[in-house]
């Protein structure tokens, strides 16, 4: 099974950036898809991007969409989200989460099989 550790939350401004960095040891991680999730207390779980296993196709949420970019680095097992234009309603604990073998689209959390512990990213002015 594979390890997930997130790094890179912390606390930022409205219009400011930050980059998130997920860290994947142990199990396949090249041919897997990956993801960015998002939950803030007492709400579901919800998706902000998600990349194919060789990294030539992305998906957003509508919310993120043109302002969150989503990458990752297959030789050196990284999947990082870059956050730019960031906006109160970005707060959450992020995650970063491996999609189930043979999902090439996945953006339901019901997809992936594998979640880290959560980064906290707070907007705020």
């Amino acid at each position: 099974q594979v390890q997930l550790v997130e790094s890179g939350g912390g606390l930022s401004q409205p219009g400011a950036s930050l980059r998130l960095s997920c860290a994947a040891s142990g199990g396949t991680f090249d041919s897997r898809s990956m993801g960015w999730f998002r939950q803030v207390s007492g709400k579901e779980r919800e998706f902000v991007a998600s990349i194919s296993w060789g990294g030539g196709s992305t998906w957003y949420a509508d919310s993120v969409k043109g302002r969150f970019t989503i990458s990752r680095d297959n030789a050196k097992a990284t999947v990082d989200l870059q956050m730019d234009g960031l906006r109160p309603e970005d707060t959450a604990v992020y995650y970063c989460a491996q999609a189930e073998p043979m999902n090439y689209g996945a953006r339901r959390v019901s997809e992936f099989d594998a979640w880290g512990q959560g980064t906290q990213v707070t907007v705020s002015s």
